[in-house]
């Protein structure tokens, strides 16, 4: 049987029931209903007998446009998505992308027996928005993920590390962060899911995680 000290460890009881996954976009442009979804990556997290995080898995695609995608000049110079119809990016559609992230995601979630996935990412409105509007081109009824509800390390790592910027914050935890190769929605979830780890972990360290409650006093004594 376990002790209480385990269960607290136990990654469906770390995050109230949720499974938390980290995600990232590379997109061509800020609006999720009309621009292209072009790359996306999740990586799944898992909880060591000690009930520390850690990176699981990590599932990466390029994403074809979808029909009629606005496609901004600015934001592709920005990802450096030259040409999103290129052959050579190996992209797929959106359905296939989700569709397979998901079918993952619910693997590892009834493994840890969790209730639910819920997004990580920095800046995890934007990222949020993009996956939802996707999974509804594509006509998609299981999605893992909660319908609002994120965990965003941008306001975490303001709290915990005084900065708000992934690569900031990366380098502020002591973590290596290569700006050549930021933007990459796959070095971006790579670094995101270390950030988040870091700080989870880090807040254990501190004895801020489990949460078990005070000793009661012996008042035998007491007059």
């Amino acid at each position: 049987m376990m002790t209480e000290v385990e269960q607290h460890n136990l990654l469906k009881n770390r995050f109230r029931g949720y499974f938390p996954v980290v995600i990232d976009v590379e997109t061509a442009g800020f609006n999720s209903k009309t621009d292209a979804l072009l790359e996306i990556c999740a990586v799944t997290l898992a909880m060591d007998e000690e009930g520390y995080l850690k990176p699981a898995t990590t599932i990466h695609y390029h994403v074809a446009p979808f029909e009629g995608a606005n496609l901004e000049k600015e934001a592709l110079e920005f990802n450096g998505i030259r040409d999103p119809f290129s052959p050579l990016r190996g992209a797929v559609t959106e359905d296939i992308a989700l569709k397979e992230i998901y079918k993952q995601i619910r693997k590892e979630q009834k493994q840890h027996d969790c209730r639910r996935a819920i997004m990580v990412a920095h800046n995890a409105n934007f990222d949020h928005s993009f996956v939802m509007e996707a999974s509804e081109r594509a006509k998609l009824k299981r999605i893992p993920f909660h319908p609002f509800c994120t965990f965003d390390t941008a306001a975490i790592s303001g709290l915990a590390l005084g900065q708000t910027v992934l690569a900031k914050a990366c380098k502020t935890a002591g973590m290596d962060f290569d700006g050549k190769e930021a933007h990459s929605a796959l070095y971006d979830t790579v670094k995101t899911a270390e950030l988040f780890c870091h700080i989870v972990n880090k807040w254990k360290d501190l004895g801020g995680w489990p949460l078990l409650p005070e000793p009661e006093e012996d008042n035998t004594n007491n007059t």
